[in-house]
């Protein structure tokens, strides 16, 4: 562990990859309950296009995937409101646009080199300390959101109409919350690859849902077992050099497991 620790790279990785997580968990925790948590999905997919464009145009991908994301994020919500679809459907049809648009970029700049598959399957070892400082940011943001917003997003995740005939601007906190988890789901694609990111965001908070008594109590347990996840699974990589994203998200699955088991055997209050 000593050795682990000692290198300047892990430990600007496992900084930067427990804030991400943190953010994802909780953002994931008001996903999960909208029943929008797969458009973590869809945006690792726009993401494939962010990633082409920053290739083409020698750009930093994770900047240039941000604006990107986010104004796909917004489609998403536009679609669904204008063709009174299901989120589900819109998130599907702004996905597959991201995903053909990218794969079509994506060849225009070369194929799939080494870099890209650093980000499909994540390098959380090449995080840089402005990426860095970007996730902390993120994650005030978040966790500022979460305290100032508190009531009005309990209010929008179990009851949408009777939230909005009490005057709250359900369509403004949606927007806010979108845009977030695109940032999020950017800076994610370095922690454990453009195909995991939605593991990330889901996972966390289904285990949290599953032992938890109290709203506030999910929110701090998906947060603790998404960075416990970073930790155990870097360090698993580092022991058995096996790829870190799967790693971490291999232990996020062993955390739902467990507290699966653990709520199945009635411990849950």
């Amino acid at each position: 562990m000593i050795e682990f620790l000692s290198y300047s790279f892990v430990q600007r990785g496992l900084v930067a990859g427990s804030l991400v997580a943190a953010a994802c968990a909780l953002l994931g925790v008001f996903l999960v309950l909208k029943r929008l948590s797969l458009i973590g999905d869809g945006m690792s997919h726009i993401c494939l296009m962010g990633v082409a464009v920053a290739l083409l145009t020698s750009t930093n991908p994770v900047y240039m995937s941000i604006p990107i994301v986010a104004v796909s994020s917004l489609g998403i919500m536009k679609i669904a409101q204008k063709f009174k679809i299901y989120g589900d459907a819109a998130i599907g049809i702004v996905s597959a646009a991201g995903l053909s648009v990218g794969l079509l970029l994506t060849a225009l700049a070369g194929g799939f080199n080494t870099d890209l598959l650093g980000f499909l399957f994540g390098s959380i070892l090449t995080v840089t300390r402005g990426e860095t400082v970007f996730c902390a940011v993120l994650l005030l943001a978040v966790v500022g959101g979460v305290v100032s917003f508190y009531r009005l997003l309990v209010a929008t995740c179990f009851d949408e109409s009777f939230a909005h005939t009490r005057g709250v601007r359900v369509r403004a906190v949606n927007t806010g919350l979108v845009l977030m988890t695109s940032v999020a789901v950017v800076l994610s694609f370095k922690v454990v690859g453009i195909f995991l990111i939605s593991a990330l965001i889901i996972i966390p908070p289904v285990s949290a849902l599953l032992v938890s008594r109290t709203f506030k109590q999910v929110l701090w347990l998906a947060a603790g077992f998404s960075v416990v996840s970073v930790w155990a699974g870097m360090y698993a990589s580092f022991v058995f050099n096996i790829p870190s994203g799967a790693a971490i998200i291999l232990v996020n699955l062993g955390c739902l497991v467990g507290c699966y088991l653990y709520n199945k055997g009635g411990h849950r209050g």
